[in-house]
């Protein structure tokens, strides 16, 4: 487990923030391509349990298809048009296996933030597989390869997260939150996580003053504006995750 934060002060979110279709490895190739060290993006489970990328339960808003995306083989899911709801010159862009991510993030020397994104109730199961493909997938790449930078599991499911820890327990974990709720002592003492990730809105300089003083780590999401990247920082926040990967570009948050 980590003992200090290896990760940038910048996280590119889903990969390509605005700029490329969230989730796929054209926005994975954007985020480097601004010379972004450090990625976040969601991976869930198809019917036939591969583990790919994908935000929504549905397939709607993100691709030419419909329906729940937990009711899909990987075959389906990967014959549609994951790019062009985007802009057009990503027509034809796939939802990618988390084996394919792990592949580019490697060619690109990306460190990953890995958010386990379960359908409805299948977060346990989720957990498991996605926590022990990406321990799998990375451990194939070599530690010279992470550089230091072993993927962080992230999720906003307790259960996913608890059944990460069991499959992959070498790996760094960070419980989200949208708001931090008054028991997250307790719920990130219990998953023996290193980070804490919350939504920036609800976070004040105390608070981050009372989880850091716990000993952990804290990445806010989804931060848009520069100044307030910077207020955060200031603060001690360890990264901000964002959508203007333009902004708030992988070097302007560093003392």
């Amino acid at each position: 487990m980590i003992k200090s934060w290896p990760y940038p002060r910048v996280a590119a979110h889903r990969g390509g923030g605005t700029l490329a279709p969230e989730n796929t490895l054209a926005g994975l190739r954007t985020g480097a391509s601004l010379g972004h060290k450090f990625v976040e993006f969601d991976a869930k489970l198809s019917a036939d349990n591969v583990a790919f990328l994908l935000h929504d339960d549905t397939v709607n808003r993100t691709s030419n298809g419909h329906g729940a995306a937990a009711s899909m083989h990987y075959a389906e899911l990967a014959a549609l048009d994951a790019g062009s709801w985007r802009d057009a010159r990503f027509a034809g862009e796939p939802m990618p296996t988390l084996a394919q991510v792990a592949a580019c993030c490697r060619e690109l020397g990306l460190a990953a933030n890995v958010e386990i994104k379960p359908c409805a109730g299948r977060d346990v199961e989720t957990g498991r597989i996605v926590g022990a493909e990406t321990a799998r997938l990375w451990m194939q790449a070599g530690k010279e390869a992470q550089a230091g930078m072993p993927p962080l599991l992230s999720s906003f499911s307790y259960a996913a997260l608890e059944a990460a820890r069991l499959s992959a327990p070498d790996l760094p974990r960070g419980l989200l939150f949208e708001r931090v709720p008054a028991d997250w002592r307790e719920q990130t003492v219990a998953l023996d996580c290193v980070s804490l990730h919350a939504s920036h809105r609800h976070l004040d300089e105390a608070l981050v003053e009372r989880i850091k003083s716990a000993g952990l780590f804290i990445l806010a999401y989804t931060v848009n504006d520069l100044d307030r990247a910077r207020q955060l920082v200031s603060w001690g926040v360890d990264t901000v995750c964002t959508d203007r990967i333009d902004l708030i570009g992988p070097r302007a948050l560093d003392a």
